[in-house]
């Protein structure tokens, strides 16, 4: 099998920084980790999850390069992801000014709505929407593919940064759903969802008003 170990080492070592660094799709995790519980962060993990290896198979075979090269469509996809960003931030601002009575009233209600289906296409959106993903990838599948590179590679690189999502996303779920996490959570939650939503407000605005 002829695999170039380096360019593995390189390629994985990138997607850890990438992946593991606090963005929009880590700290959603987290909250909801924190306010749901590890059953919800998880099903919410592996949407995004599932996001990210759709965005490394666009990469392999060259369709997000290709999407790349016309600016409308990363464009939509930037609006898009800065609007639903700015979404989870009224979500977030609302959810602090809200009182711990009237929250629990309102969890009682949503528990029946928010079903697992739903709970995985938020996070699958979060990842497809982000333009970013769609660069990072392109510049990843780069990074890990020389003149002479094999198809194993390829398939190398993938299957890793697949097991690396799962590990670092669902890692997310797991860690700030421990109940040292959730008690922190419920003591400070005001403090902890406006910091939440002053981190969406940021990356909403950023991801709108950046140029490609």
């Amino acid at each position: 099998m002829n695999v170039d170990l380096h360019q593995l080492l390189i390629v994985f070592a990138a997607y850890v920084i990438a992946a593991g660094s606090p963005g929009p799709s880590n700290m959603r995790i987290m909250g909801v980790a924190m306010s749901r519980g590890r059953g919800a962060a998880l099903i919410l993990a592996s949407g995004v999850v599932s996001g990210s290896i759709f965005w490394g198979f666009m990469a392999s075979t060259g369709i997000s390069a290709l999407l790349a090269r016309y600016a409308q469509a990363l464009l939509v996809l930037q609006v898009f992801g800065g609007l639903y960003l700015l979404f989870l931030a009224f979500r977030a601002g609302r959810s602090a000014l809200t009182s711990n009575e009237k929250l629990a009233v309102r969890a009682s209600t949503d528990e029946v709505a928010f079903s697992r289906g739903e709970l995985y296409g938020r996070g699958l959106l979060m990842h497809l929407a982000n333009p970013k993903s769609v660069l990072a990838w392109i510049a990843l599948v780069t990074l890990g593919i020389g003149p002479n590179s094999s198809w194993q590679t390829m398939a190398a690189i993938l299957g890793g940064c697949a097991v690396l999502s799962v590990t670092i996303f669902c890692g997310y779920a797991i860690v700030f759903s421990t109940p040292p996490m959730v008690a922190l959570y419920r003591r400070c939650r005001r403090w902890i969802e406006s910091l939440l939503a002053m981190f969406f407000v940021f990356a909403g605005l950023r991801m709108l008003l950046s140029p490609m």
